[in-house]
């Protein structure tokens, strides 16, 4: 089947927001490339090489990319994954449901990423179960859909991405309701600690506070909530979990 056309432009937006999308296949090595090169997977297209443990100079630390066929991934020694998983774009084809899960696994230890799948069938359910976040597609199977984490109801690999901007702007705007509410309970409760510390007068009674954080400080604190995202939250790279 021929490309969603709204998928070149996820994955783009994904590479400037430091995020790898990783082709696992079981199709052709040479439809696998072709089709990654069209959504821009492999930034090299046509050109991305072909990874044969029977060639001698394999590991070309020149590529950037490279398509790797299932039936090599059992033989693959250490230094084989290291280099593989170091180029910026990879494509794994020709893999069986077992070959899926090593290589999830692989990624996880080599590369500490956080690691989400998307599958749709019993064959990719090891995969999905594995894998830090399992997504399944709602046309999919059962076994999918309970090994995995959550379920994308519109089958559209776009809409992780815009799953993954929405993740983000929660999670600034908490850290301004947070910062925000500190910055006033932090003075409030210096008082009573002078008091306990120092035998100082109290300056704030309870009822003085309450007033403070009900009267001015709950408004603005949950308006941040709404606010809308920084031009630039998809060209920040992941955060150090």
């Amino acid at each position: 089947d021929p490309p969603r056309p709204e998928v070149p432009g996820a994955v783009a937006l994904c590479h400037e927001a430091g995020i790898r999308v990783i082709m696992v296949t079981g199709d052709h090595p040479l439809t696998a490339r072709s089709i990654a090169g069209q959504v821009g997977i492999l930034r090299d297209g046509i050109n991305a090489p072909i990874y044969d443990l029977a060639n001698a100079n394999r590991m070309d630390e020149t590529k950037n990319s490279c398509v790797v066929e299932g039936k090599f991934v059992d033989q693959f020694s250490m230094a084989d994954w290291k280099y593989i998983l170091s180029r910026e774009d990879v494509v794994f084809a020709r893999t069986l449901p077992y070959q899926k899960q090593i290589i999830v696994g692989k990624i996880q230890e080599l590369t500490n990423s956080v690691v989400a799948v998307t599958g749709d069938g019993v064959n990719d359910a090891p995969a999905l179960k594995i894998a830090n976040v399992g997504i399944a597609m709602g046309t999919g199977s059962e076994v999918a859909k309970d090994a995995a984490d959550m379920i994308l109801m519109d089958d559209n690999f776009a809409s992780i991405v815009n799953g993954i901007e929405e993740g983000r702007l929660i999670f600034a705007n908490l850290k301004k309701s947070i910062a925000y509410t500190l910055t006033s309970n932090i003075p409030e409760i210096l008082p009573f600690l002078c008091q306990a510390a120092l035998d100082m007068p109290l300056a704030l009674e309870v009822i003085m506070i309450l007033c403070i954080d009900l009267g001015t400080d709950m408004a603005p604190a949950i308006a941040f909530a709404y606010e809308k995202a920084e031009s630039d939250i998809m060209k920040q790279p992941p955060r150090d979990r």
